[in-house]
């Protein structure tokens, strides 16, 4: 039963554009459409920030490097970030949910929680919110043409985990009284802050579900796990979730920290996981239309001493290889010869979201699919010129002086090929050029 539940009608809603970045690009470019596709960086130390359902099938997944997404998915389209095209997207998206309530609280660009409770609606039973959900995902189809997975329940926790549930294009209402019932059953890591090391030490303990940490006592999870962390898991773990849907999230800092089982000292694994921290840091403050100033790495020392090392750079960035380098800067001034048992890297002295290069996109000079079939209506390749002037981005909105508008299919050794298609067209031929063609410039992005 609903025990530890804080109100009495399932009026959190929380809701997921469906592999949101990569569904925008299928939208966009209807050559795409049905097929696996990746969005990421394209060079060689490129991640997979998100990737369609298509491309799923074959085991990509976000934060994965991207090398390996394309020995997974091979026949993958494999674009750059349109990050101004999906903030544009996003604010149509948390429109609509402002029209539900004035308690919005977006996590990125593509989810965010809404409390029906503070909006104009008489009906919160189950039936009614399943209505308000069911109209919500109609409006942003209407509106966007993007499907959205919903979930709703008395807690944030089970609104989340009912979304997850609910994908791809679903919904689903945890009705007040059965929130033990769903949550119960689920992997213990399906709960927020459970990562592979507090994972591994629950298993230790014989958990494998939420509710197998439901019925240990909370003495020996806090025992465990920590005094605040246990108590917070232990809580979520028997329903109890009192945070409140919070409309501003006035963020001071972004970070991740990582705790290891065992000690670390090898100087090659602390600066993989530093790197990939960062890499972490940098996508979290992408989504949070975020950049920062300062850097900071954080470490726990084997004797539990901690230590933190700063740089404050020129300018805010929230480009992963950059907080990457200075993380691991920072590293070198930590003596780590006893071993670290914890690390973590963050960003603070937070701006407003800034186009950056964020995945690396200046190496974006690989073909995203395969090499062009070159078909009757195709231009020549000429001979590349003596100095490539731009970077093309695969994926990139371009417009060409007389075909139109398209995008960037692949480019390099001083070509660039496009195919003229956008979101309301057919599927568009293909056309190679000159990188420094006069007639080629950059497009203002999918609403044509």
């Amino acid at each position: 039963m609903g025990a530890g539940v804080h109100r009495p009608d399932a009026s959190v809603l929380h809701i997921d554009l469906d592999a949101f970045y990569a569904a925008v690009e299928q939208r966009d470019k209807p050559s795409l459409r049905g097929r696996p596709v990746i969005v990421g960086g394209t060079g060689g130390r490129g991640v997979v920030s998100t990737a369609s359902y298509e491309a799923r099938v074959f085991g990509v997944r976000s934060a994965m490097p991207m090398a390996e997404a394309r020995a997974r998915c091979p026949q993958a389209a494999v674009l750059a970030p349109r990050f101004d095209t999906y903030r544009t997207i996003s604010e149509i998206v948390m429109e609509a949910l402002r029209e539900l309530s004035p308690l919005v609280e977006p996590l990125s660009l593509d989810e965010a929680f809404v409390d029906l409770s503070a909006g104009p609606h008489d009906d919160l039973s189950p039936a009614g919110v399943t209505g308000l959900a069911t109209d919500l995902r109609e409006a942003v189809r209407q509106r966007t043409d993007l499907t959205a997975s919903v979930g709703a329940a008395t807690t944030k926790t089970l609104a989340k985990i009912a979304s997850e549930k609910a994908k791809p294009d679903g919904l689903l209402v945890v009705a007040p009284g059965s929130e033990l019932d769903v949550l119960h059953p689920l992997p213990v890591r399906a709960l927020w802050g459970i990562g592979p090391a507090t994972g591994t030490r629950l298993r230790r303990l014989g958990v494998r579900t939420v509710g197998d940490l439901a019925m240990l006592p909370e003495a020996e999870v806090r025992a465990t796990l920590g005094e605040s962390h246990g108590h917070s898991l232990a809580q979520l773990a028997r329903g109890v979730d009192p945070r409140p849907v919070v409309a501003e999230r006035d963020s001071k800092s972004i970070s991740v920290e990582d705790t290891f089982e065992q000690d670390i000292v090898d100087a090659s694994q602390l600066r993989a996981l530093v790197q990939g921290l960062a890499r972490k840091v940098g996508g979290r403050l992408s989504e949070a239309g975020l950049s920062g100033r300062t850097i900071t790495l954080k470490a726990r020392l084997h004797d539990f001493s901690t230590l933190s090392r700063s740089a404050t750079l020129p300018g805010p960035t929230n480009n992963p290889r950059v907080i990457s380098e200075v993380a691991v800067r920072l590293l070198r001034d930590i003596d780590a010869t006893g071993g670290l048992r914890l690390l973590g890297v963050g960003v603070s002295g937070l701006a407003g979201w800034v186009q950056d290069d964020l995945f690396g996109s200046h190496e974006l000079t690989d073909d995203p699919t395969h090499n062009p079939t070159h078909n009757g209506g195709e231009s020549s390749t000429p001979d590349p010129p003596e100095h490539e002037p731009a970077s093309w981005r695969p994926g990139q909105d371009v417009v060409h002086d007389q075909h139109g508008p398209g995008w960037v299919w692949g480019s390099g050794l001083g070509r660039v090929t496009v195919r003229f298609e956008h979101r309301y067209s057919s599927t568009g031929p293909v056309h190679t050029f000159r990188s420094d063609d006069v007639r080629l410039r950059p497009g203002g992005g999918a609403e044509h």
